[in-house]
C-alpha cells in the first residue's frame, strides 16, 4: 500500500513523538550541568525566534550573557542594508495616521460614487496595505538581527491587541504597531501605555472615540440620530488586560468611573491630518467629579485620563500582571512565583522600566533552568517564523506564510478579542493543529511554497525561479541540539525526501 507524503510524514512524526517522550524523561533527570550547546539553543529559542544558520556558532563564540545583553540594546545592532532597503520600499508603511485615514475615506467615497470601480479601488488599497504590513512584520521577524526586539513586538502587540478586521483599523494596525508599540518595547511601561491609549487604532477598536457624557449630541447629528453616551469597553480592558489584571482589585463602579474620566479622548476621521490625529473633545467630556480606585478625582478634563494612566502604570497589581505575563511568555506556562515576585519588585524599583524587568528575567536561574528548556509549545506565529529562519527562507512573497498562520488559527493581526493570542500549550496543541503544522512543514521543506527563493543553505533555486527543497543537513546544522538524538534516529531511518519535513514537523521543533 502506498501512502501520501503527508501521511507518511505524520506516521514518522508519531514515531518522533514517542522517541522524544522517552528522551525527555531521561534528560531532565540528569544534572543541571547541561552542555553549552543546549543552553545556546534554549536562549536562541526564547530571546530570538529560534536559530538561523550560523547563529549557534556565533552565540557560542560571543557567550550567552553577552548575547542577551546585546539583544537588550538593539540600537547597537546594525540592520542589514538589504533588509533596510526592502522595508523602505514598502511605501504604505511610511504613511501617517492622518494619511491612512484620508486614503480610507477617499476609497469609501469612491465606492459610493461609483460602486463597480470604487469597490475595486478600495479592495486594492486594503490588499496593498495588508500585504505590505505583513511583509514588513515577517521580514523583520525572520531576518532582523535585533531578534529580541521582534519577539517583544509580538509580545506587546498581543498584550495591547487591536483587530485589523474592524473598520478603520483595516488601515491603521500597521501604523499602530510602528508608532505605538515598536518604539517602546524596551522603554517605560507608562510610555507604552500612553502611546497605545492615544492611538486612533485603539480608540476605534475599543470604541472610546465615540464615548461621551450622557446626552451629548454630535454637532452634525442628523434628525433622529441618537445622542452620544458612555462606552466602557476601553476602560474595562485598560484595567483588566492592559494593567491591573482580572484580579487587580477594581470593581464595576471603577470601570464606569474610569470610562467617565476618558470621555473626550477621541479623533475625528473627517478632519484627520498629520502624524497624530488624537484630540481631546471637551464637549464630549464628563466634567463631574469621580470616585475611582478609592481616589476622589476632581474635574480636570483631558488630564483625568493621563492621571489614570499614571496611577495604573505605577500600581503593584500592574507590576505583578506584567511580570507574570512576561515570565509566562519567556519561561513556562505556569511561571515560578519567586521569579514573578523578583520581576515585580524590579518593575516597582525602576518605575516600570521594561528593559530592567527583562534583564532580571533573562539572567535568572529560572530562565536558565534545564527543566524549562523546550517547555513552551510554539504558537503558530513562532512556528512559521522559526521554520523560515531555520531554512533561511528569503520571503519576498509573504502570502504563503500568512495563509499558513491563518490555517493554523493565528492570522496575523487577526485576533478579534482584546485579550490577544495566547502563548500557552493548551491554546495550540491539538490533533487538528498538529496535522496542519505537518502539512505546512511538508510544503516548506519540499519547496512548494512560492516565497521567491531560499538562500544560505546551499540549495540552488530551480530553473523556474521557484524555491528549491530545503537540504536536511543545512536544517540540522542550523538547529543544533534542539533536535534530540532519538528524533535524529527516526529521521535517519526515513525516506530521504521526507527528512527535511520531518525536522520541521518533529515534536522537537514544535517546542522551544
Amino acid at each position: 500500500m502506498r501512502f501520501s507524503p503527508t501521511l507518511r510524514l505524520t506516521l514518522c512524526v508519531a514515531q518522533c513523538a514517542l522517541a522524544q517522550s522517552l528522551f525527555t524523561q531521561n534528560v531532565f533527570a540528569q544534572s543541571t550541568n547541561v552542555p553549552e550547546g543546549e543552553v545556546v539553543v534554549h536562549v536562541l529559542n526564547r530571546v530570538a525566534f529560534g536559530p538561523a544558520p550560523h547563529d549557534i556558532e556565533r552565540v557560542t563564540q560571543m557567550g550567552v550573557e553577552r548575547y542577551i545583553d546585546q539583544q537588550l540594546h538593539p540600537e547597537g545592532i546594525a540592520l542589514p542594508a538589504d533588509l533596510t532597503a526592502r522595508l523602505a520600499a514598502l511605501d504604505t508603511q511610511q504613511l501617517s495616521e492622518g494619511d491612512l485615514i484620508e486614503e480610507f475615506r477617499n476609497a469609501q467615497k469612491q465606492a459610493k460614487a461609483d460602486p463597480d470601480a470604487g469597490k475595486g479601488e478600495r479592495r486594492a488599497l486594503l490588499q496593498k496595505l495588508g500585504e505590505q504590513s505583513a511583509e514588513a512584520r515577517l521580514e523583520r521577524a525572520i531576518e532582523s538581527p535585533r531578534q529580541l526586539q521582534e519577539v517583544m513586538v509580538d509580545f506587546w502587540f498581543n498584550h495591547f491587541n487591536v483587530f485589523q478586521g474592524k473598520g478603520l483599523d483595516r488601515v491603521l494596525v500597521a501604523n499602530y504597531e510602528r508608532e505605538a508599540i515598536r518604539p517602546y518595547v524596551f522603554g517605560r511601561f507608562r510610555d507604552l501605555l500612553g502611546a497605545t491609549a492615544h492611538h486612533p487604532a485603539m480608540l476605534f477598536y475599543l470604541d472610546n472615540w465615540q464615548s461621551s457624557v450622557a446626552g451629548y449630541q454630535p454637532p452634525r447629528a442628523k434628525n433622529g440620530q441618537a445622542p452620544g453616551g458612555l462606552n466602557e469597553n476601553y476602560a474595562r480592558e485598560l484595567m483588566e488586560l492592559h494593567t491591573l489584571g482580572v484580579d487587580g482589585g477594581y470593581t464595576q463602579k471603577d470601570v464606569t468611573e474610569l470610562a467617565r474620566m476618558l470621555t473626550g479622548w477621541t479623533f475625528d476621521p473627517r478632519i484627520a491630518t498629520g502624524n497624530s490625529v488624537f484630540r481631546f473633545d471637551a464637549r464630549r467630556h464628563d466634567f463631574g467629579s469621580k470616585e475611582w480606585l478609592g481616589r476622589h478625582v476632581e474635574p480636570r478634563g483631558e488630564a483625568e485620563g493621563d492621571f489614570a494612566l499614571d496611577v495604573l502604570a505605577a500600581s503593584p497589581a500592574t507590576a505583578h500582571h506584567i511580570s507574570y505575563q512576561l515570565a509566562q511568555y519567556f519561561v513556562s506556562d505556569v511561571p515560578p512565583a519567586a521569579l514573578v515576585e523578583r520581576m515585580q519588585k524590579r518593575y516597582l524599583e525602576t518605575g516600570g522600566d521594561i528593559r530592567a524587568v527583562l534583564t532580571t528575567l533573562l539572567h535568572s536561574k529560572e530562565f536558565m533552568d534545564p527543566a524549562n528548556f523546550g517547555a513552551k509549545f510554539k504558537t503558530p506565529y513562532q512556528f512559521v517564523v522559526s521554520a523560515a529562519r531555520a531554512g533561511s527562507v528569503d520571503v519576498r512573497n509573504a502570502r504563503p506564510l500568512l495563509g499558513a498562520m491563518a490555517q493554523l488559527g493565528m492570522p496575523l493581526y487577526g485576533c478579534q478579542t482584546p485579550d490577544g493570542y495566547k502563548n500557552t500549550e493548551d491554546a495550540w496543541l491539538n490533533p487538528d493543529a498538529m496535522g496542519r503544522r505537518i502539512t505546512f512543514a511538508t510544503a516548506l521543506a519540499a519547496g512548494r511554497l512560492p516565497l521567491d527563493r531560499q538562500r544560505g543553505l546551499g540549495a540552488p533555486a530551480s530553473e523556474t525561479g521557484a524555491p528549491a527543497p530545503l537540504p536536511v543537513d543545512g536544517l540540522l546544522d542550523a538547529l543544533g541540539e534542539s533536535i534530540s538524538g532519538k528524533t535524529l534516529q527516526v529521521i535517519a531511518q526515513s525516506e530521504v525526501p521526507l527528512r527535511a519535513a520531518l525536522v520541521l514537523g518533529s515534536p522537537d521543533f514544535m517546542r522551544h
